[in-house]
């Protein structure tokens, strides 16, 4: 832990370099998921409820057959992923009774409509309010779906409880099938779809090349925003211990770590408000390859993670003069990095050096 605290303190600032932005498409409302499309085209969720294809020619196509939303709050339309099979994978906010929860479902885009709809996941159990969804999806090599997941704000001792999915990530099969070898799955009373517990509010996953880790960000309370090495049945321990406190000063739980807990790899004082991750493979960016970038929403930037190991030893701070919420950030075939603007006047935007 003291390490860890050394490393936040004095971290390395690395010399910031010239990077290049170029404004793919504009006008966008509040864009949070980003898909690129095997013709050069690109597929957007907008929370409000909004789902763009932009093709390679720049023309934009809105996609019907969408699901009802609960667009409230930090609700909507929120993460995308595809897979290598044609699957389109949606995370939303779903209404329902008692309120709200997220929903993970999968269709096929054909001719601007989602068809064969499929719904994987939903939630459990719905709760009033507009705040924690979550989520971000991502799909593995190996036929697996990692779903993270909000606490709902309103209920964050919960996160510490097997008998729901609130403050959790969920392992799925890739048809929403509970896979055999999950954690709790031989656990009395526990949802056999948790892989791990005790989070806040995830909005940042990624697997890291090579060895199919899964990473993770989470959004802290007032300070202590984490990255955490997603291991299966670790509790990471929200709201037991945490690096922030409430909004507005005072203590939650029992400090910064305890026993049988999980600590992070890396906290953010006072908070970034980190959203979107990826670890970068390309060749295009010299040097970067291993890292870990990261999209900051209060903190307007994007932050590259050098690690050694599993260690998160230095961070440098890029785009600071940008002066936008970065919500999503995707490596594109080619090495460039795609970044969403989260704005009701959002850019999608290509990082080249």
């Amino acid at each position: 832990m003291l390490r860890l605290l050394a490393l936040l303190l004095f971290s390395l600032v690395l010399p910031v370099r010239a990077l290049t932005l170029t404004t793919v498409a504009g006008d966008l409302r509040h864009p949070w998921g980003l898909a690129l499309l095997p013709d050069g085209g690109y597929l957007i969720s907008e929370r409000p409820g909004r789902l763009l294809r932009i093709d390679a020619g720049g023309k934009r196509h809105i996609v019907s057959g969408l699901p009802p939303l609960a667009a409230t709050g930090q609700g909507g339309l929120l993460d995308l992923a595809l897979d290598d099979d044609g699957w389109v994978y949606l995370s939303y906010s779903e209404p329902g009774d008692g309120g709200a929860g997220t929903a993970v479902a999968r269709a096929r885009l054909q001719k601007d409509a989602l068809v064969d709809w499929q719904l994987l996941f939903r939630q459990q159990p719905k709760v009033a309010g507009g705040a924690h969804f979550g989520s971000r999806l991502v799909l593995t090599e190996d036929g697996y779906l990692f779903i993270t997941l909000g606490d709902r704000y309103t209920e964050r001792e919960r996160a510490q409880t097997l008998d729901n999915h609130l403050g959790k990530t969920v392992r799925l099969h890739k048809d929403g099938r509970v896979p055999a070898d999950n954690p709790f799955v031989t656990t009395p009373g526990a949802l056999p779809e948790i892989w791990s517990l005790g989070h806040r509010n995830m909005q940042g996953a990624t697997l890291r090349p090579g060895s199919q880790q899964l990473w993770a960000h989470e959004h802290g309370p007032q300070g202590g925003d984490e990255v955490n090495l997603i291991l299966p049945g670790h509790n990471y321990g929200w709201p037991k211990v945490t690096f922030g406190e409430e909004y507005g000063g005072g203590k939650i739980g029992v400090g910064q770590s305890a026993p049988g807990l999980t600590a992070p790899r890396w906290i953010w004082v006072p908070s970034i408000a980190p959203s979107g991750m990826t670890f970068y493979q390309g060749t295009l960016f010299k040097g970067w390859q291993g890292d870990l970038l990261v999209g900051a929403l209060r903190g307007q930037a994007l932050l590259r993670l050098r690690l050694d190991g599993d260690t998160i030893v230095s961070q440098e701070r890029l785009l600071t003069d940008l002066g936008e919420r970065i919500r999503t950030v995707k490596e594109g075939p080619d090495g460039a990095l795609y970044l969403l603007t989260d704005s009701g006047n959002g850019r999608l935007l290509k990082l080249t050096p």
